[in-house]
């Protein structure tokens, strides 16, 4: 059916794209998203950032991008500081009563030495550096912050005190340290505490809210300890790859679009929602856009990002080596909110974006629930290097009600995906990338520095993004 529409190829306005549109939306529901879903999490489980498992999804997501048709296929690599693991963790209450502890690793912590660390407990709730001055308190103990109050003031203002107090404590002899998790029925979630794929300088793992509760009760009769055992495969300086892949436009090839999502997740659950969904979207827009029998008038570029949960550091990378070529960047379109029903698009903080989206928005997204436009501004996910160049960006915008049920915890499984959610917001992803790149004109200019700034700026971003080297005013 897509072939009979050749012809439209050229068409300028929502009405005329509207027959393509709607086509390439049907070849997305009837399409095998589901199917290669599945293939995706089942075959490779959890896929941490530099990983055997990484690697061979990204080899498998290459070849599924050369299956349709798609010739200009790469594997871009970048490189982090650390390769990481996740071995075996165990915990056990030792005193005043024998207790088993739900423990588990944080990402890029060093292992404990072997049979693991045993010490009495000593509680933080604050890490300002006043907080920390008596360090001899510390020696030979177990440190266990209480993640509640630690993060009160917010995460931004906090993750500078809590890097150096990872070096206070490893110089004053602290064996190791657990965080609190904040999920009933000791749920714990995956996740590191230092940006970059970079590892701490001692042993941190993570305790299950009612465990650690038991133990602030018990603190209050007398000492309480603890053993925690940590072992995990670290490895030097890794190579990661992104994928990229690469429809060449019709007739203004050398502006693009670029559609993305990052392939790596954690590995508690196979990462099926977080970004699993994210990946397929991405793979399903290739598919069907390859299909057609004109190639859309400007590049698509499609890219499937590797560390994006140790700080976006794929996307980032790739905002840096092709920094030459941006300002042919037309739009960025991404996908990593789980596969809930649909909205539309997040604008990252662009009224002018908003407002050059409404026509296409209202007219060939509303029939898949993706009419709606958000000034919403984020760096949780790989849009955010763009934002930072000015280019206009758009993050797909979901129900996320269930989402952080599953975010980065054994439960984010295949079997919580809905599918026609899930086949709605990629046919949103395919039919914006069509429609964008069929333009006569770019839908926004890029934003100048200061204009970026002033974003930033408003959404509270600008110190954090300053703190982790990403951003200079």
């Amino acid at each position: 059916m897509i072939a009979s529409l050749g012809v439209l190829a050229s068409a300028q306005s929502p009405a005329q794209l509207k027959p393509v549109t709607d086509q390439l939306a049907g070849s997305i529901y009837t399409g095998p998203s589901m199917a290669t879903l599945r293939e995706l999490t089942d075959t490779f489980g959890g896929r941490v950032t530099g990983s055997p498992a990484y690697q061979r999804s990204a080899e498998w997501a290459a070849a599924k991008f050369r299956s349709y048709g798609i010739q200009n296929v790469k594997l871009e690599p970048f490189t982090i500081p650390a390769g990481w693991q996740r071995g075996t963790a165990s915990g056990v209450l030792v005193s005043p009563l024998p207790r088993p502890l739900n423990v588990a690793s944080l990402g890029w912590s060093p292992s404990t030495p072997p049979g693991g660390a045993q010490g009495n407990i000593v509680v933080l709730s604050d890490v300002s550096p006043e907080k920390l001055q008596d360090t001899a308190s510390f020696r030979g103990k177990i440190v266990m912050l209480d993640t509640g109050k630690v993060f009160a003031e917010g995460w931004i203002k906090v993750l500078p005190k809590l890097e150096a107090a990872w070096s206070v404590f490893q110089k004053a002899g602290v064996l190791a340290a657990v965080m609190t998790d904040h999920e009933s029925n000791n749920v714990l979630n995956a996740h590191d505490m230092l940006w970059g794929a970079r590892m701490l300088p001692l042993p941190v793992g993570e305790l299950g809210m009612e465990d650690s509760k038991l133990i602030l009760r018990l603190l209050e009769q007398g000492p309480v300890t603890i053993r925690i055992a940590i072992e995990n495969q670290v490895t030097g300086e890794t190579q990661v790859n992104n994928v990229v892949a690469e429809i060449r436009g019709s007739e203004r090839p050398d502006e693009w679009i670029l559609v993305g999502a990052h392939l790596d997740s954690w590995d508690f659950g196979t990462g099926a929602q977080d970004n699993g969904t994210g990946t397929v979207s991405v793979l399903e827009a290739a598919r069907v856009l390859a299909a057609l029998p004109k190639a859309p008038r400007r590049s698509v570029r499609f890219a499937l990002w590797g560390g994006e949960e140790e700080g976006l550091l794929g996307s980032y990378a790739y905002s840096e080596s092709h920094k030459a070529e941006l300002d042919k960047c037309i739009a960025v379109l991404n996908t990593d909110n789980g596969a809930g029903h649909p909205t539309g698009w997040k604008v990252e903080g662009r009224r002018d974006l908003k407002e050059a989206m409404q026509p296409w928005s209202g007219s060939l997204l509303k029939d898949l629930s993706g009419g709606d436009l958000s000034l919403e501004t984020t760096y949780d996910t790989d849009h955010g290097p763009f934002v930072l160049h000015g280019i206009p960006s758009l993050d797909l915008w979901v129900d996320m009600k269930q989402y952080f049920g599953l975010h980065h915890k054994s439960s984010d499984t295949i079997d919580k995906v809905d599918p026609l959610d899930f086949k709605a917001g990629t046919a949103i992803v395919a039919v914006t990338a069509y429609a964008l790149a069929q333009t006569e004109k770019a839908i926004a200019p890029h934003a100048d520095h200061r204009a970026v700034g002033e974003i930033l700026k408003e959404a509270k971003l600008d110190e954090l993004l300053q703190y982790v080297g990403v951003w200079k005013p």
